[in-house]
């Protein structure tokens, strides 16, 4: 018996065959051990991204408690995406360089430590702003990653549906950051003045962090016993020849147009959620809510509609149609004054935006930059991603939050200009990969 299957992989095939396969048939099986796998990392992709976002949906009360401008709240999410344009092409190469396990459980430990850092010193603005650089430092290592599990661990039918089932992880995160934060922070008032404790909630989240890192160092593995797919005896581009072949093919410079659009219009709303509910005269219990319905329909969106792209091995339909209806929903929450409009035109857009699009196309851009690494190719998208995000996020300050909203109406539709000119996936239609 092999080692790993010794210590706990159970071998399966499509039509839950067990281990009596000849040699040629188990190169490709898969193992019930890679829900295990993509457990532990889904555990650690929601705590980074709680960490992210920690004080969108309270921007109000932070700056209340550190005495701080609505800019300085905003960078204290916004580091994460400086942060990320340095560290996203380094991690994409440890990633690859030294596997999932080694690359992943840097951000792992990174998480653990800083996590708690921003706890214990929550008093300190500018050490909160320092543990915001080294969770920053943490997210490429592990949002990067997605698509490389997946080809790791998961046989070519189940991939858009197990890089679904990791993007919806990072959803999960900013719903809970957004539905539980503003209600856990304590508020004390004197004098008649309301005065808030951040210190409970960001130790409460330091402890999960320390907590996540150690079922990730303990649980993690780098790969099955045998590949899952053909693709484990291919050529591997190294990181910089990765890099000049993903820009030479046409379809992913589009799908890297299409993404400097689509998430760091996301990246910016999200970031900017408190302030653009303030404009609308909303609370932040709902700014809360409103992003957390964004998410929670993200996560729907992740768990029903990438299984079809898989079934029916079609990327570009699905884009299309989720990038179009992104646009009605964008629309109602820029002019939406009712809470119940914002609420749902929130949804439709989550919906459409993150539950659609943002899966296939990771798994669409792994697809179309073969062979360079999966690592590689999610890190340029969502390098672009933060680059636009913070523009994005500056224009907003700038511009006002509800004018800025319009502009990114326009911007959406240009964006659908850009999937309509992309071609199908040739390994997803010709059963490659």
């Amino acid at each position: 018996m092999d080692r790993r299957e010794a210590a706990g992989y159970r071998l399966t095939n499509a039509s839950g065959g067990g281990a009596n396969v000849t040699k040629e048939e188990a190169q490709y099986r898969v193992y019930g051990y890679r829900w295990i796998v993509l457990l532990v990392f889904i555990v650690i992709t929601v705590i980074i991204q709680m960490q992210w976002l920690t004080f969108a949906p309270i921007a109000r009360q932070a700056r209340a408690f550190y005495g701080a401008t609505a800019p300085q709240i905003d960078l204290l999410s916004e580091i994460f995406m400086y942060v990320f344009l340095i560290t996203c092409i380094p991690a994409a190469y440890i990633i690859n360089r030294s596997g999932v396990r080694v690359g992943i459980g840097i951000g792992a430990v990174l998480t653990g430590i800083f996590g708690l850092t921003k706890g214990i010193f929550a008093d300190s603005y500018a050490m909160v702003v320092a543990s915001q650089v080294g969770l920053g430092i943490a997210q490429p290592f592990i949002i990067t990653a997605v698509t490389k599990v997946a080809v790791h661990w998961f046989p070519i039918g189940e991939r858009a549906t197990a890089v679904g089932l990791a993007t919806l992880a990072q959803f999960l995160g900013m719903i809970i950051v957004n539905i539980v934060t503003p209600f856990i922070v304590t508020v004390e008032t004197v004098g008649g003045v309301e005065h808030y404790g951040l210190q409970g909630m960001l130790m409460s989240y330091g402890i999960l962090s320390a907590a996540g890192a150690l079922l990730f160092v303990v649980f993690m593995r780098e790969n099955p016993p045998t590949p899952s797919g053909p693709e484990g005896d291919e050529e591997r581009f190294l990181t910089i020849q990765g890099i000049k072949h993903i820009l030479r093919h046409r379809d992913m410079v589009l799908l890297l147009v299409m993404f400097f659009l689509g998430l760091g219009m996301f990246n910016a709303i999200a970031t900017c959620i408190d302030q653009i509910s303030e404009a609308k005269g909303f609370t932040s219990d709902q700014s809360g809510m409103i992003m957390g319905l964004m998410l929670i329909a993200g996560v729907i969106g992740a768990i029903v509609i990438p299984p079809f792209s898989d079934r029916l091995r079609k990327r570009k339909p699905f884009l299309v149609a989720a990038l179009l209806l992104v646009i009605p929903g964008l629309a109602g929450m820029t002019f939406a004054g009712d809470y119940a409009l914002m609420l749902a035109s929130a949804g439709l857009m989550g919906f459409f935006l993150l539950g659609a699009a943002a899966p296939i196309g990771f798994q669409y851009g792994a697809e179309v930059s073969f062979p360079a690494p999966e690592s590689l190719s999610q890190g340029i998208i969502l390098f672009a991603g933060q680059i636009s995000g913070i523009i994005f996020i500056n224009m907003m300050n700038g511009l006002g939050m509800i004018q800025s909203m319009k502009v990114f109406i326009g911007l959406a539709a240009v964006n659908l200009l850009f999937v309509l000119l992309a071609k199908e996936s040739s390994r997803m239609a010709g059963g490659g990969r």
